[in-house]
């Protein structure tokens, strides 16, 4: 039954489904769970630090269960989105119901969406690397692959990262630095791929171009089956997962940076160079995301035997309360500068 204690993080999508099929206050039962429940949870219950041992991480690996649990996601993000289309058409929203709907699905394209391709990007297997690319259409980041994988891995936490927030930067410039800095990176990586390939970049097999035909695509469908008014209100939802997204990127990386070496390159990632977060149901909702240092010391590890390392920085909350934190900068500021290592 262990093995199954991932299903909690279908509980956003459950009480987002339930908040489009009523309507009124439970509209809003996707974000009071994700932001009053999950972070009271996680203050009360018991902080693990523990790792498995080797014969049980074979084990865990060995069980499908837990690939199975992400790959659900998809029909799952998908039909969240169609039930809303189909509200839009079919019934009177409050403004109040209208936006806890808007949020509540935005936390599902995040969580279940941005965050589940996250982990299935990092496969080495084709077909679930694609399956990642699915869950990012939704929030019209597909551009997220490439340079996360080929970017941000790479750079964190140095100047070249634009995902890795310095000391004293206010969340709502670097929303809008990660969010330009990503999307310009993603076509240079890109550029650079093709150039190794000695392929053009006007070439088809141009990522970003086939990214970019499957969001139009895509935003075409939700034309198609709603109105220009309901096609914004979907592409507000996805805009909400992409901040959540952002602000994760914040928190996960806040003034930590990599020394840089007499030959000019940076240290090799180390755990401490990323922050860790060991609240039990946290970690449970986004399938392990929290435990994102030992993530960035081995990026091919699967979520289900991620490791503690007591070297990592521990934030003082979970991620949810860290992100309500971060919405009021100097409330941020004070918390977090002083838990910065002096080492770095």
């Amino acid at each position: 039954m262990k093995d199954l204690k991932y299903l909690a993080a279908y509980i956003n999508p459950v009480l987002a489904a339930v908040g489009l099929w009523l309507g009124g206050f439970y509209a809003w039962g996707a974000v009071i769970f994700s932001f009053v429940l999950v972070p009271f949870l996680d203050q009360i219950g018991p902080v693990d630090t523990s790792n498995v041992d080797d014969e049980k991480r074979m084990e865990l690996l060995g069980k499908r269960v837990f690939d199975w649990l992400l790959y659900l996601n998809i029909p799952v993000v998908y039909a969240i989105i169609g039930l809303f289309v189909f509200q839009l058409n079919n019934s009177v929203m409050g403004i109040s119901e209208l936006i806890g709907n808007i949020l509540s699905t935005g936390i599902v394209i995040g969580s279940c969406g941005i965050n589940v391709a996250h982990e299935l990007g990092h496969r080495k297997t084709t077909y679930e690397q694609v399956l990642g690319q699915v869950l990012l259409v939704p929030a019209l980041y597909t551009h997220f692959f490439i340079e996360h994988n080929r970017g941000h891995h790479k750079y964190v936490g140095t100047e070249k990262d634009s995902a890795s927030a310095k000391k004293g930067e206010w969340l709502f410039w670097f929303w809008i630095k990660s969010l330009v800095g990503s999307y310009k990176s993603a076509w240079e990586l890109e550029a650079e791929r093709l150039k190794k390939a000695n392929t053009s970049f006007w070439s088809v097999r141009n990522q970003m171009f086939q990214f970019t035909f499957i969001q139009i695509v895509y935003l075409g469908i939700v034309l198609y089956f709603t109105s220009w008014a309901g096609l914004a209100i979907i592409v507000a939802s996805g805009f909400v997962g992409i901040l959540l997204l952002e602000t994760i990127n914040y928190l996960e990386h806040y003034g930590l940076r990599r020394k840089k070496l007499d030959n000019g390159r940076y240290e090799k990632v180390r755990p401490v160079h990323s922050w860790n977060a060991n609240y039990q149901f946290g970690r449970i909702v986004l399938y392990e995301l929290t435990r994102h240092s030992d993530h960035h010391y081995t990026a091919s590890k699967k979520y289900q035997v991620l490791d503690h390392h007591d070297e990592a920085p521990e934030l003082p909350f979970g991620y949810p309360a860290m992100i309500l934190i971060a919405l009021v900068p100097p409330l941020w500021f004070f918390i977090m500068d002083k838990r910065i290592p002096e080492a770095l």
